[in-house]
């Protein structure tokens, strides 16, 4: 029996990194929709549409032009339609300010962008396999920073 496709939202305004995502969840061998947004004014308008389809986690960029990373994440929690959706910090950042403020903001994990494929690759391998329900309740700061 098919499980369903695991439905992926991907917010980043860097074209090459939309790619190298896409490239790589590809190579995963897990059913996945991968749709992509430019920025958080996309990100949004895309999340509120009426009718659409919400996605199973969203990967958000910090730094993104018109509305960045940040915002979009205080407003997804919010908004009582999205409140519970999961969100993955992907980030070039590895500032602990940044980590700090995307913690208490809500955010389910934090992904510093590798730029090794093969990383990339085991580490979007765990986020699209983890069970958020359960591991969101288990959230600390020493979890919350994915690494591999």
């Amino acid at each position: 029996m098919q499980k369903e496709a695991v439905n992926i939202l991907l917010a980043d305004d860097d074209e090459d990194d939309r790619l190298f995502f896409k490239d790589a969840i590809s190579q995963l061998g897990i059913s996945t929709r991968i749709n992509t947004v430019n920025d958080g004014v996309e990100l949004m308008d895309y999340l509120l549409r009426p009718g659409s389809t919400l996605p199973h986690v969203v990967f958000l960029d910090l730094n993104m032009p018109r509305k960045g990373g940040m915002e979009c994440l205080a407003e997804i929690r919010s908004h009582s339609m999205l409140q519970s959706l999961s969100v993955a910090i992907y980030s070039t950042s590895s500032s602990d300010e940044d980590i700090e403020d995307t913690f208490l903001k809500g955010a389910n994990i934090y992904i510093n962008k590798p730029s090794d494929f093969e990383r990339l690759k085991e580490v979007l391998n765990k986020v699209i396999c983890t069970n958020w329900q359960y591991y969101t309740s288990n959230l600390n700061r020493e979890n919350f920073l994915m690494s591999v």
